[in-house]
Protein backbone atom coordinates (compact mmCIF):
# COMPACT_ATOMS: atom_id res chain seq x y z
CA UNK A 1 0.00 0.00 0.00
CA UNK A 2 1.38 3.41 -0.97
CA UNK A 3 2.33 5.76 1.83
CA UNK A 4 2.87 9.37 0.75
CA UNK A 5 3.42 12.84 2.10
CA UNK A 6 1.80 15.99 0.68
CA UNK A 7 3.45 17.47 -2.41
CA UNK A 8 5.05 20.77 -1.46
CA UNK A 9 6.76 21.78 -4.72
CA UNK A 10 6.58 21.37 -8.48
CA UNK A 11 8.97 18.79 -9.92
CA UNK A 12 10.27 18.64 -13.47
CA UNK A 13 13.10 16.06 -13.61
CA UNK A 14 13.36 12.38 -12.64
CA UNK A 15 16.43 10.46 -11.46
CA UNK A 16 16.23 6.68 -11.43
CA UNK A 17 18.32 4.03 -9.75
CA UNK A 18 19.04 0.96 -11.91
CA UNK A 19 19.58 -2.33 -10.05
CA UNK A 20 16.52 -3.34 -8.07
CA UNK A 21 14.55 -0.33 -9.32
CA UNK A 22 14.47 -0.81 -13.09
CA UNK A 23 16.26 -4.15 -13.43
CA UNK A 24 15.66 -7.40 -11.57
CA UNK A 25 19.31 -7.88 -10.68
CA UNK A 26 18.68 -9.91 -7.51
CA UNK A 27 18.08 -13.15 -9.38
CA UNK A 28 21.37 -12.86 -11.26
CA UNK A 29 23.26 -12.01 -8.05
CA UNK A 30 21.80 -15.06 -6.31
CA UNK A 31 22.57 -17.41 -9.21
CA UNK A 32 26.15 -16.21 -9.69
CA UNK A 33 27.14 -16.18 -6.02
CA UNK A 34 25.38 -19.46 -5.30
CA UNK A 35 27.46 -21.20 -7.98
CA UNK A 36 30.66 -19.41 -7.00
CA UNK A 37 30.40 -20.28 -3.31
CA UNK A 38 29.92 -23.98 -4.05
CA UNK A 39 33.58 -24.05 -5.11
CA UNK A 40 34.41 -23.23 -1.50
CA UNK A 41 31.79 -25.63 -0.06
CA UNK A 42 29.67 -22.70 1.07
CA UNK A 43 25.87 -22.42 0.83
CA UNK A 44 24.46 -19.14 -0.44
CA UNK A 45 22.06 -17.46 1.99
CA UNK A 46 19.49 -15.05 0.53
CA UNK A 47 19.65 -13.04 3.76
CA UNK A 48 23.16 -12.05 2.73
CA UNK A 49 21.73 -10.88 -0.60
CA UNK A 50 19.58 -8.38 1.30
CA UNK A 51 22.74 -6.88 2.80
CA UNK A 52 24.08 -6.19 -0.68
CA UNK A 53 21.15 -4.02 -1.81
CA UNK A 54 22.32 -0.49 -2.61
CA UNK A 55 26.01 -1.22 -1.98
CA UNK A 56 28.92 -0.40 -4.24
CA UNK A 57 30.66 -3.43 -5.85
CA UNK A 58 33.56 -3.15 -3.41
CA UNK A 59 31.24 -2.88 -0.39
CA UNK A 60 29.27 -5.91 -1.63
CA UNK A 61 32.45 -7.95 -2.11
CA UNK A 62 33.59 -7.05 1.41
CA UNK A 63 30.28 -8.24 2.86
CA UNK A 64 30.50 -11.58 1.01
CA UNK A 65 34.07 -12.13 2.21
CA UNK A 66 33.20 -11.36 5.83
CA UNK A 67 30.02 -13.44 5.91
CA UNK A 68 31.54 -16.53 4.27
CA UNK A 69 35.14 -16.31 5.46
CA UNK A 70 36.60 -16.81 2.00
CA UNK A 71 40.41 -17.05 1.72
CA UNK A 72 40.55 -14.15 -0.74
CA UNK A 73 41.23 -10.45 -0.77
CA UNK A 74 38.53 -8.02 -1.91
CA UNK A 75 40.45 -7.43 -5.15
CA UNK A 76 40.79 -11.16 -5.82
CA UNK A 77 37.09 -11.77 -5.25
CA UNK A 78 36.08 -8.89 -7.49
CA UNK A 79 38.46 -10.07 -10.24
CA UNK A 80 36.90 -13.55 -10.07
CA UNK A 81 33.19 -12.69 -9.95
CA UNK A 82 33.03 -9.60 -12.16
CA UNK A 83 33.33 -11.63 -15.40
CA UNK A 84 30.66 -14.01 -14.09
CA UNK A 85 28.25 -11.12 -13.61
CA UNK A 86 29.17 -9.59 -16.98
CA UNK A 87 28.23 -12.82 -18.74
CA UNK A 88 24.74 -12.62 -17.21
CA UNK A 89 23.86 -8.98 -17.88
CA UNK A 90 22.09 -9.99 -21.09
CA UNK A 91 19.70 -12.09 -18.97
CA UNK A 92 18.65 -9.36 -16.51
CA UNK A 93 14.97 -8.59 -17.04
CA UNK A 94 13.25 -5.27 -16.59
CA UNK A 95 11.09 -5.10 -13.47
CA UNK A 96 7.31 -4.74 -13.89
CA UNK A 97 6.48 -1.19 -14.89
CA UNK A 98 10.03 -0.18 -15.83
CA UNK A 99 9.58 -0.08 -19.60
CA UNK A 100 6.20 1.59 -19.17
CA UNK A 101 7.67 4.33 -16.96
CA UNK A 102 10.68 5.09 -19.16
CA UNK A 103 8.55 5.19 -22.31
CA UNK A 104 5.96 7.43 -20.61
CA UNK A 105 8.42 9.97 -19.24
CA UNK A 106 10.42 10.04 -22.45
CA UNK A 107 7.37 10.53 -24.68
CA UNK A 108 6.22 13.38 -22.45
CA UNK A 109 9.55 15.16 -22.58
CA UNK A 110 10.44 14.68 -18.91
CA UNK A 111 14.25 14.83 -18.50
CA UNK A 112 15.61 11.67 -16.89
CA UNK A 113 18.94 10.55 -15.44
CA UNK A 114 20.30 7.24 -14.21
CA UNK A 115 22.32 7.30 -10.99
CA UNK A 116 23.72 3.97 -9.78
CA UNK A 117 26.50 2.81 -7.48
CA UNK A 118 27.62 0.50 -10.30
CA UNK A 119 30.52 1.60 -12.54
CA UNK A 120 29.31 3.59 -15.55
CA UNK A 121 30.56 1.05 -18.09
CA UNK A 122 28.56 -1.64 -16.30
CA UNK A 123 25.44 0.55 -16.31
CA UNK A 124 25.73 1.17 -20.03
CA UNK A 125 26.33 -2.52 -20.72
CA UNK A 126 23.25 -3.55 -18.73
CA UNK A 127 20.88 -1.06 -20.34
CA UNK A 128 22.18 -1.86 -23.84
CA UNK A 129 20.01 -5.00 -23.74
CA UNK A 130 16.84 -2.92 -23.23
CA UNK A 131 15.58 -1.19 -26.33
CA UNK A 132 15.25 2.56 -26.11
CA UNK A 133 16.66 2.94 -22.63
CA UNK A 134 20.04 4.56 -23.27
CA UNK A 135 18.70 7.31 -25.52
CA UNK A 136 15.94 8.09 -22.99
CA UNK A 137 18.42 9.36 -20.39
CA UNK A 138 19.99 12.78 -20.68
CA UNK A 139 22.58 11.83 -18.04
CA UNK A 140 24.07 8.62 -16.65
CA UNK A 141 26.18 8.77 -13.49
CA UNK A 142 28.11 5.76 -12.21
CA UNK A 143 29.53 5.14 -8.79
CA UNK A 144 33.05 5.34 -10.20
CA UNK A 145 32.46 8.95 -11.26
CA UNK A 146 32.00 10.29 -7.73
CA UNK A 147 34.17 10.22 -4.63
CA UNK A 148 31.53 8.60 -2.44
CA UNK A 149 28.64 6.39 -3.48
CA UNK A 150 25.21 6.22 -1.88
CA UNK A 151 24.21 7.02 0.89
CA UNK A 152 26.31 10.09 0.08
CA UNK A 153 24.19 12.58 -1.91
CA UNK A 154 27.05 13.21 -4.34
CA UNK A 155 25.81 10.92 -7.12
CA UNK A 156 22.35 12.53 -7.19
CA UNK A 157 23.74 16.06 -7.03
CA UNK A 158 25.97 15.23 -9.98
CA UNK A 159 22.97 13.87 -11.93
CA UNK A 160 21.04 17.09 -11.32
CA UNK A 161 24.08 19.14 -12.36
CA UNK A 162 24.40 17.23 -15.64
CA UNK A 163 20.71 17.87 -16.35
CA UNK A 164 21.23 21.57 -15.64
CA UNK A 165 18.59 21.68 -12.93
CA UNK A 166 18.36 22.31 -9.20
CA UNK A 167 18.13 19.34 -6.79
CA UNK A 168 14.78 20.62 -5.55
CA UNK A 169 13.34 20.07 -9.06
CA UNK A 170 14.15 16.34 -9.01
CA UNK A 171 12.12 13.27 -8.13
CA UNK A 172 14.26 10.23 -7.29
CA UNK A 173 12.92 6.69 -7.58
CA UNK A 174 14.94 4.22 -5.51
CA UNK A 175 14.70 0.69 -4.09
CA UNK A 176 17.44 0.73 -1.44
CA UNK A 177 17.78 2.40 1.94
CA UNK A 178 21.20 3.90 1.07
CA UNK A 179 19.69 5.29 -2.14
CA UNK A 180 16.69 6.84 -0.41
CA UNK A 181 18.97 8.36 2.22
CA UNK A 182 21.24 9.78 -0.49
CA UNK A 183 18.30 11.37 -2.30
CA UNK A 184 16.95 12.98 0.87
CA UNK A 185 20.44 14.23 1.76
CA UNK A 186 20.57 15.80 -1.71
CA UNK A 187 17.41 17.78 -0.96
CA UNK A 188 15.31 15.85 -3.46
CA UNK A 189 11.87 14.28 -3.30
CA UNK A 190 12.05 10.49 -3.31
CA UNK A 191 9.70 7.61 -4.00
CA UNK A 192 10.87 4.35 -2.45
CA UNK A 193 10.11 1.03 -4.15
CA UNK A 194 11.59 -1.48 -1.65
CA UNK A 195 13.17 -4.46 -3.37
CA UNK A 196 13.27 -6.48 -0.15
CA UNK A 197 9.86 -7.86 0.89
CA UNK A 198 8.14 -6.79 4.10
CA UNK A 199 10.47 -3.82 4.62
CA UNK A 200 8.23 -0.87 3.77
CA UNK A 201 8.17 0.39 7.37
CA UNK A 202 11.94 1.03 7.21
CA UNK A 203 11.44 3.59 4.43
CA UNK A 204 9.27 6.00 6.41
CA UNK A 205 11.65 8.90 5.71
CA UNK A 206 10.89 8.67 1.97
CA UNK A 207 8.26 11.02 0.57
CA UNK A 208 6.27 8.05 -0.73
CA UNK A 209 6.59 4.27 -0.45
CA UNK A 210 5.01 2.14 -3.17
CA UNK A 211 4.85 -1.58 -3.82
CA UNK A 212 6.12 -1.47 -7.41
CA UNK A 213 6.54 0.83 -10.39
CA UNK A 214 3.05 -0.24 -11.47
CA UNK A 215 1.75 1.77 -8.50
CA UNK A 216 3.53 5.02 -9.35
CA UNK A 217 1.21 7.96 -10.05
CA UNK A 218 3.39 10.71 -11.58
CA UNK A 219 0.65 13.32 -11.24
CA UNK A 220 1.28 13.30 -7.48
CA UNK A 221 4.60 14.91 -8.32
CA UNK A 222 3.30 17.41 -10.90
CA UNK A 223 4.48 15.11 -13.70
CA UNK A 224 2.33 13.90 -16.65
CA UNK A 225 -0.13 11.17 -15.57
CA UNK A 226 -0.37 7.72 -17.13
CA UNK A 227 -3.44 7.29 -19.32
CA UNK A 228 -3.46 3.51 -19.67
CA UNK A 229 -5.69 2.54 -16.72
CA UNK A 230 -9.06 1.13 -17.83
CA UNK A 231 -11.99 0.62 -15.43
CA UNK A 232 -9.66 0.52 -12.40
CA UNK A 233 -7.36 -2.00 -14.10
CA UNK A 234 -3.99 -1.82 -15.83
CA UNK A 235 -3.36 -3.99 -18.90
CA UNK A 236 -0.06 -5.90 -18.63
CA UNK A 237 1.99 -8.12 -20.86
CA UNK A 238 0.10 -11.47 -20.72
CA UNK A 239 1.63 -14.01 -18.35
CA UNK A 240 0.98 -17.75 -18.58
CA UNK A 241 1.14 -20.01 -15.53
CA UNK A 242 0.09 -23.65 -15.40
CA UNK A 243 0.16 -26.67 -13.14
CA UNK A 244 -1.91 -29.07 -11.01
CA UNK A 245 -4.17 -27.64 -8.31
CA UNK A 246 -2.88 -28.38 -4.81
CA UNK A 247 -4.28 -28.00 -1.31
CA UNK A 248 -3.37 -24.60 0.10
CA UNK A 249 -3.41 -23.17 3.60
CA UNK A 250 -7.01 -24.25 4.23
CA UNK A 251 -8.14 -20.70 4.82
CA UNK A 252 -9.74 -19.88 1.45
CA UNK A 253 -13.05 -21.63 2.01
CA UNK A 254 -12.93 -22.06 5.78
CA UNK A 255 -11.73 -18.61 6.90
CA UNK A 256 -12.56 -16.31 4.01
CA UNK A 257 -15.43 -18.14 2.36
CA UNK A 258 -13.54 -17.68 -0.90
CA UNK A 259 -12.20 -20.95 -2.36
CA UNK A 260 -8.84 -20.55 -4.10
CA UNK A 261 -7.24 -22.95 -6.56
CA UNK A 262 -3.64 -22.98 -5.37
CA UNK A 263 -0.54 -23.81 -7.37
CA UNK A 264 2.78 -25.05 -5.95
CA UNK A 265 4.92 -21.94 -5.37
CA UNK A 266 8.20 -23.84 -5.71
CA UNK A 267 7.30 -24.66 -9.33
CA UNK A 268 7.16 -20.96 -10.16
CA UNK A 269 10.07 -19.50 -8.21
CA UNK A 270 11.47 -17.74 -11.28
CA UNK A 271 8.11 -16.20 -12.18
CA UNK A 272 7.48 -15.14 -8.59
CA UNK A 273 10.87 -13.43 -8.39
CA UNK A 274 10.20 -11.50 -11.61
CA UNK A 275 6.68 -10.28 -10.85
CA UNK A 276 5.71 -7.87 -8.15
CA UNK A 277 3.25 -8.83 -5.45
CA UNK A 278 -0.29 -7.58 -5.90
CA UNK A 279 -3.75 -8.46 -7.18
CA UNK A 280 -4.06 -9.52 -10.82
CA UNK A 281 -6.79 -10.99 -12.99
CA UNK A 282 -7.33 -12.93 -16.19
CA UNK A 283 -8.62 -16.23 -17.47
CA UNK A 284 -8.36 -19.73 -15.97
CA UNK A 285 -8.68 -22.97 -17.89
CA UNK A 286 -9.44 -26.28 -16.18
CA UNK A 287 -8.64 -29.38 -18.18
CA UNK A 288 -12.12 -30.94 -17.91
CA UNK A 289 -14.36 -27.99 -17.06
CA UNK A 290 -13.70 -25.02 -19.34
CA UNK A 291 -12.46 -21.44 -19.18
CA UNK A 292 -13.45 -19.09 -16.37
CA UNK A 293 -12.82 -15.55 -15.19
CA UNK A 294 -10.39 -15.33 -12.29
CA UNK A 295 -8.72 -12.87 -9.93
CA UNK A 296 -5.58 -13.79 -8.03
CA UNK A 297 -3.13 -12.59 -5.42
CA UNK A 298 0.63 -12.84 -5.80
CA UNK A 299 2.67 -12.24 -2.68
CA UNK A 300 2.89 -12.83 1.05
CA UNK A 301 -0.69 -11.97 2.07
CA UNK A 302 0.25 -9.56 4.89
CA UNK A 303 -2.89 -10.25 6.93
CA UNK A 304 -1.80 -13.90 7.31
CA UNK A 305 1.93 -13.05 7.22
CA UNK A 306 2.98 -15.80 4.81
CA UNK A 307 6.60 -16.92 5.01
CA UNK A 308 6.76 -17.57 1.26
CA UNK A 309 5.50 -15.79 -1.82
CA UNK A 310 2.47 -17.56 -3.24
CA UNK A 311 0.04 -17.57 -6.16
CA UNK A 312 -3.60 -17.88 -5.06
CA UNK A 313 -6.21 -17.69 -7.86
CA UNK A 314 -9.94 -17.35 -7.18
CA UNK A 315 -12.02 -18.66 -10.07
CA UNK A 316 -15.14 -16.51 -10.34
CA UNK A 317 -17.51 -19.43 -10.69
CA UNK A 318 -19.39 -21.65 -8.25
CA UNK A 319 -18.12 -25.24 -8.41
CA UNK A 320 -19.99 -28.15 -6.85
CA UNK A 321 -16.85 -30.09 -5.97
CA UNK A 322 -13.11 -29.71 -5.39
CA UNK A 323 -10.72 -30.30 -8.27
CA UNK A 324 -7.39 -31.01 -6.57
CA UNK A 325 -4.85 -32.48 -8.98
CA UNK A 326 -6.59 -31.12 -12.05
CA UNK A 327 -4.51 -29.16 -14.54
CA UNK A 328 -5.06 -25.41 -14.13
CA UNK A 329 -3.93 -22.94 -16.77
CA UNK A 330 -3.84 -19.23 -15.97
CA UNK A 331 -3.49 -16.37 -18.42
CA UNK A 332 -2.90 -13.19 -16.42
CA UNK A 333 -3.80 -10.09 -18.45
CA UNK A 334 -4.26 -7.22 -15.99
CA UNK A 335 -3.32 -5.64 -12.66
CA UNK A 336 -5.71 -4.21 -10.07
CA UNK A 337 -3.78 -3.04 -7.01
CA UNK A 338 -0.76 -3.60 -4.75
CA UNK A 339 -0.74 -6.13 -1.96
CA UNK A 340 -2.02 -4.62 1.30
CA UNK A 341 -2.67 -5.43 4.92
CA UNK A 342 -6.10 -4.93 6.50
CA UNK A 343 -7.22 -4.02 10.01
CA UNK A 344 -9.75 -6.85 10.19
CA UNK A 345 -10.77 -10.10 8.53
CA UNK A 346 -14.04 -8.47 7.47
CA UNK A 347 -12.26 -5.65 5.64
CA UNK A 348 -9.99 -8.16 3.90
CA UNK A 349 -12.98 -10.22 2.72
CA UNK A 350 -14.78 -7.10 1.51
CA UNK A 351 -11.73 -6.02 -0.49
CA UNK A 352 -11.34 -9.46 -2.08
CA UNK A 353 -14.97 -9.36 -3.20
CA UNK A 354 -14.44 -5.85 -4.58
CA UNK A 355 -11.40 -7.15 -6.53
CA UNK A 356 -13.61 -9.93 -7.88
CA UNK A 357 -16.23 -7.44 -9.08
CA UNK A 358 -13.56 -5.30 -10.76
CA UNK A 359 -12.14 -8.35 -12.55
CA UNK A 360 -15.58 -9.66 -13.51
CA UNK A 361 -16.48 -6.37 -15.17
CA UNK A 362 -13.09 -5.73 -16.76
CA UNK A 363 -12.89 -9.13 -18.42
CA UNK A 364 -15.94 -8.25 -20.51
CA UNK A 365 -13.98 -5.41 -22.12
CA UNK A 366 -12.67 -6.29 -25.61
CA UNK A 367 -9.04 -5.68 -24.62
CA UNK A 368 -9.27 -8.49 -22.05
CA UNK A 369 -12.12 -10.65 -23.41
CA UNK A 370 -10.13 -11.58 -26.51
CA UNK A 371 -7.73 -13.63 -24.39
CA UNK A 372 -10.45 -16.09 -23.39
CA UNK A 373 -9.87 -17.96 -26.65
CA UNK A 374 -6.10 -18.15 -26.23
CA UNK A 375 -4.64 -21.52 -27.30
CA UNK A 376 -2.66 -21.76 -24.07
CA UNK A 377 -5.96 -22.08 -22.20
CA UNK A 378 -7.79 -24.34 -24.62
CA UNK A 379 -5.13 -26.69 -25.99
CA UNK A 380 -5.81 -29.42 -23.41
CA UNK A 381 -9.39 -28.51 -22.53
CA UNK A 382 -12.27 -30.81 -23.35
CA UNK A 383 -14.86 -28.05 -23.06
CA UNK A 384 -13.23 -24.77 -24.13
CA UNK A 385 -16.55 -22.99 -24.61
CA UNK A 386 -17.92 -23.39 -21.07
CA UNK A 387 -19.61 -20.43 -19.39
CA UNK A 388 -17.47 -17.85 -17.68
Amino acid sequence: MALSKPLSRMLSHVILDLDGTLLNTDGIVNDVLKGFLLKYNKQWNTKVAHKLVGKTPREAATIVLEDYGLPLSVEELMDMITPLFSDQWCNIKALPGANRLIKHLSSNGVPMALASNSPKLNIEAKISYHHGWKESFSAIVGGDEVIKGKPSPEIFLEAAKRMNTEPSNCLVIEDSLPGVMAAKNAGMSVVAVPSIPKQADRYSFADEVINSLLDLHPEKWSLPPFNDWIENTLPIEPLYIGGPVIKGFGRGSKVLGIPTANLAAHDFSAILSEHTSGVYFGWAGLSTRGVFKMVMSVGWNPYFDNTEKTIEPWLLHKFDEDFYGEELRLLVVGYIRPEANFPSLESLIARIHEDGKIAEKALDLPIYAAYKNSPCLASSLQQPNSNS
